[in-house]
């Protein structure tokens, strides 16, 4: 009895799996039509029936299974009061990050490093100028800080030029520090990750600077001190 249950359980799933490779092929060929230019990292069924969850680049949406519909929103299971969205999008997020890859970002390590956050900044932004004039006492609490660029007045602004020549500088850190204090640069260009930074900040949705993204790839938007930020580190290690 036990080896026809098994038999009838392989034919099922040998029944059901062109089916689902059917779905993600007509979402995949429709999402090519009208987002040639998207990368579409993954497809699989989302907790709703009919309903398929698509990660793009770094964000997570919902498409009907002919991929005629796309949903872009959270996803909340109501019984348990719980975005699954958001679950889901902080490993999206780490993926991301680690395809950007510490050499593209200006990175302040302390002598033991115990957490690593990375953050979006602007040259200009004062809170993120009151973070980086603490960047001690992060470093003294054993927090690594990871700098990504976003100059929030876009491409080809003072503060986007000023994200270039601190890319291009000798000493990046100094040259950041000095920026930061609204020291004057000489000005630079080279080969820069700005560019992707500020992509990677669209696809994070980031609204504002500075904004705080852990190891585990939860947001902190905002200036945070640095004994708020440890408590909040260490509160996501003790829940993990």
């Amino acid at each position: 009895m036990k080896k026809i249950t098994q038999i009838t359980g392989l034919l099922l799933s040998m029944f059901m799996l062109p089916f689902a490779n059917a779905d993600e092929a007509a979402i995949k060929q429709a999402l090519g039509k009208s987002m040639p230019t998207a990368k579409i990292e993954s497809i699989k069924p989302s907790e709703i029936k009919g309903v398929y969850e698509v990660v793009l680049g770094s964000s997570i949406y919902y498409v009907s299974e002919d991929g005629k519909y796309l949903l872009q929103g959270r996803l909340v299971d109501v019984a348990n009061r719980t975005d699954l969205t958001e679950q889901k999008l902080g490993a999206t997020r780490k993926a991301a990050l680690e395809r950007i890859g510490t050499d593209n970002m200006i990175v302040f390590k302390p002598k033991i490093a115990k957490y690593k956050v990375s953050i979006f900044t602007d040259i200009d932004c004062g809170y993120c100028r009151k973070l980086h004039s603490e960047i001690d006492q992060y470093l003294a609490e054993g927090i690594t800080i990871q700098y990504l660029f976003f100059p929030r007045a876009g491409k080809g602004s003072d503060s986007y030029d000023k994200a270039v020549s601190v890319w291009c500088a000798k000493d990046r850190n100094a040259a950041l520090t000095a920026a930061k204090k609204d020291h004057s640069l000489e000005k630079k260009t080279c080969v820069n990750p700005v560019d992707k930074h500020m992509q990677l900040a669209a696809e994070f949705e980031v609204k504002g600077t500075p904004m705080i993204v852990t190891e585990n790839g939860n947001i902190y938007p905002g200036y945070l001190p640095a004994k708020q930020l440890l408590e909040a580190l260490q509160g996501e290690k003790t829940s993990q």
